[in-house]
C-alpha cells in the first residue's frame, strides 16, 4: 500500500485497509505511526485512557477532548519538525456508554487535529473502526 493513494489530512473508516499494511506504509514513508486497540475500552474515559496509553501521552495528560486536542497537536508540534502521522484507533466502542455523539466528539478532535496539520503541511491520517 502507498499513501499517496489516501488523502494526506483525512480522518475515515478503516474499511478495506489492513493495520498491518498501514504500519508498513507509514515506516516506507518514514510517518509516525500511532496505534491504539480500544478492544477493552466500554467508556469515554476508557477510550480516552486508552489512547494515552497507546500513544504515550505524558502522565498529565488530563483525558478529556482538550486535552487529547492538545497533545495531538500543540505538544507534539512544539517538539520540532514532523515527518507525517498515521493514526489507527481500533475497535471503538459502540454502546450506551459511548454513543455515537461520543464518538463523533472524539472523531472531530482528529479531524481538527488532521486540519491544524495540513495547515502546516503535514499529512495526517486517521482510520478508526468500531466493534
Amino acid at each position: 500500500m502507498q499513501l499517496q493513494t489516501v488523502r494526506p489530512n483525512i480522518v475515515q473508516a478503516i474499511r478495506a485497509y489492513r493495520v498491518e499494511d498501514l504500519m508498513q506504509a507509514a515506516q516506507d514513508a518514514g510517518q509516525h505511526f500511532l496505534y491504539a486497540n480500544l478492544t477493552d475500552a466500554q467508556s469515554k474515559q476508557d477510550v480516552l485512557e486508552g489512547i494515552a496509553q497507546a500513544f504515550l501521552f505524558p502522565a498529565h495528560f488530563g483525558k478529556n477532548l482538550d486535552a487529547l486536542h492538545d497533545c495531538m497537536t500543540d505538544l507534539v508540534h512544539k517538539s520540532g519538525s514532523q515527518p507525517g502521522f498515521v493514526v489507527v484507533l481500533e475497535q471503538l466502542p459502540d454502546n450506551v456508554r459511548f454513543d455515537r455523539e461520543a464518538r463523533e466528539q472524539l472523531l472531530d478532535v482528529f479531524r481538527e487535529a488532521a486540519d491544524y496539520w495540513g495547515d502546516r503541511k503535514v499529512a495526517f491520517r486517521c482510520f478508526y473502526s468500531f466493534r
